[in-house]
């Protein structure tokens, strides 16, 4: 009977999440392509400037922060933290978890993107925001939240006798 009363509000958690996380996501991944919009439309007001040095910090700065994206990602996702996780904060606090690195790693994105828009402001290139875009959306893609990918993660994870319950009755 008690089980029956947690299984609702674990899966009503579950999809309120889910659906905000799923929406963030997206919302960030059309920001990305109106910002290669705004690139495109703006280079014929900014005036071309020949920076080696920029062009370096510029991209080194987005590989490293598209290389760090997927390695949050998988540290983050390992499956002996999610464990630990699950048997010591329950399904409330794994969905917490999943829920706020894919926020993380699609903020990353956001980064990457607005470097990438500095370096076409700063150099008058707009190869910057393009490819700035591209690993952009490509990690807001790898990023984005699959709902039986959480419902899987909870049902493996997510120990349900551990959860903190205030009608416990003592023994």
């Amino acid at each position: 009977m008690e089980n029956s009363t947690k299984v609702p509000t674990v899966q009503s958690e579950l999809v309120r999440r889910h659906a905000v996380t799923a929406r963030t996501v997206l919302a960030l991944l059309i920001g990305v392509a109106l910002l290669c919009v705004v690139a495109y439309f703006g280079k014929k007001f900014i005036t071309p400037q020949n920076n080696p040095s920029l062009d370096m910090a510029v991209r080194i700065s987005i590989l490293i922060l598209g290389l760090s994206s997927i390695a949050l990602r998988r540290t983050k996702f390992s499956a002996m933290r999610l464990q630990d996780i699950g048997s010591l904060q329950g399904p409330v606090g794994l969905l917490a978890t999943l829920q706020r690195t894919t926020l993380q790693v699609a903020l990353l994105a956001c980064v990457i993107c607005l470097i990438g828009l500095g370096g076409t402001i700063f150099s008058g290139n707009d190869f910057y925001t393009y490819a700035a875009g591209v690993v952009a959306i490509a990690v807001l893609l790898y990023a984005y939240p699959v709902r039986r990918s959480w419902e899987a993660a909870l049902r493996r994870f997510a120990s349900m006798e551990n959860q903190p319950n205030s009608s416990t009755k003592p023994a």
